[in-house]
């Protein structure tokens, strides 16, 4: 890891002692201009020259670190990032990629488990979980494994972070595909804008699923509406039996019973929330074509009464040719009821 050392210290190291006989004043007054672009010209060097050491030596100077200061630890180790736009904030984990936090106006709009581990033990349970590539049970393990790992940061500032996950042993042990994803974040004053890009590094095509288990903050489930195109859409309704497919007869969500439910085709849910005020429209514009309602009724561990999760997801595989690239677009954007 690297450390940072005051440049005062670091400059101190090569200083010098010295006593000088006093020049006399004319001297000074002629050679004054000189001898300070001398002075700079060394100094220039000198400054080049503690780059170079410090860099070596795996010491981060103040300027390098102040380029990575949005960057850093919660109290169990793990990395996070800190955007900030106007009276918004967001916080994003490397470890999952997840948005754990957007706030605006002092509202939250992200929720995270009370039983949620945050020292890199398990997953993230809460905020923009990344479900890819696969999502649910199937040939790899539960919701593939983009939520189990670190993923690197390619670029930050204040208000944006692309991040990204590239093959690895771990990955390769269970899912052999040439891929790289990218999720970036951009906070703006009104609304979060992500994206994911999933791109096929090979020349082979291979499937696959995605989804955001995306958890929102609620006051209340009896506070609670979902609007959307729900009405007449089929759905798969996960807690009946193996799995059964029934028609949406309302025009929006309450939850009142423990909900896991794939409606295929809307991808344009709105979350009302009349204990806060507020309503928060998820705008799904490009990959993601689906919405999963899930909640763990009655589970005060879990703290269903808290969240609801309103995932988008591309539910039906994707085929991705070798050399192609899928993206998903989600944009969150808070409003008063």
């Amino acid at each position: 890891m690297k450390l940072s050392i005051p440049l005062a210290l670091l400059s101190a190291t090569s200083a010098l002692a010295f006593t000088p006989s006093a020049p006399s004043t004319a001297f000074l007054a002629k050679s004054a201009s000189s001898t300070s672009a001398i002075f700079a010209s060394k100094n220039q060097k000198k400054i080049i020259s503690r780059d170079k050491w410090a860099d070596s030596k795996g010491v981060v100077t103040a300027d390098a670190e102040a380029s990575v200061s949005n960057i850093l630890k919660n109290a169990d180790g793990l990395e996070y990032v800190k955007l900030t736009s106007g009276s918004s904030s967001s916080e994003i984990y490397l470890m999952g990629g997840v948005v754990t936090s957007y706030v605006k106006d002092d509202v939250e709009y992200i929720a995270v488990r009370p039983d949620a581990k945050m020292d890199g033990s398990k997953p993230i349970s809460g905020g923009l979980s990344h479900c890819w590539p696969q999502f649910g049970p199937g040939e790899i393990q539960q919701h593939g494994f983009a939520r189990n790992v670190n993923w690197s940061v390619v670029s930050v500032d204040n208000s944006s972070v692309e991040l990204e996950l590239l093959p690895s042993d771990y990955t390769k042990a269970m899912w052999d595909k040439n891929f790289k994803c990218t999720f970036t974040v951009t906070l703006n004053d009104d609304q979060l804008d992500t994206k994911m890009n999933v791109q096929n590094c090979g020349d082979e095509a291979f499937d696959f699923q995605a989804a955001l288990h995306s958890y929102f903050a609620v006051s209340s489930l009896e506070n609670l509406e979902i609007a959307g195109s729900f009405q007449g859409k089929e759905f798969l309704n996960k807690m009946v039996g193996e799995g059964e497919m029934q028609t949406e007869d309302r025009a929006s969500i309450t939850i009142s019973e423990e909900y896991d439910r794939v409606y295929k085709g809307v991808n344009d849910p709105v979350i009302k929330d009349s204990g806060k005020g507020k309503k928060l429209n998820v705008m799904n514009t490009a990959g993601w074509e689906d919405t999963v309602l899930w909640n763990p009724y009655g589970d005060e561990g879990m703290g269903f009464n808290q969240f609801v999760c309103v995932e988008s997801a591309k539910f039906d595989p994707v085929t991705l040719e070798g050399g192609s690239n899928w993206v998903g677009d989600l944009s969150l954007k808070p409003e008063d009821l």
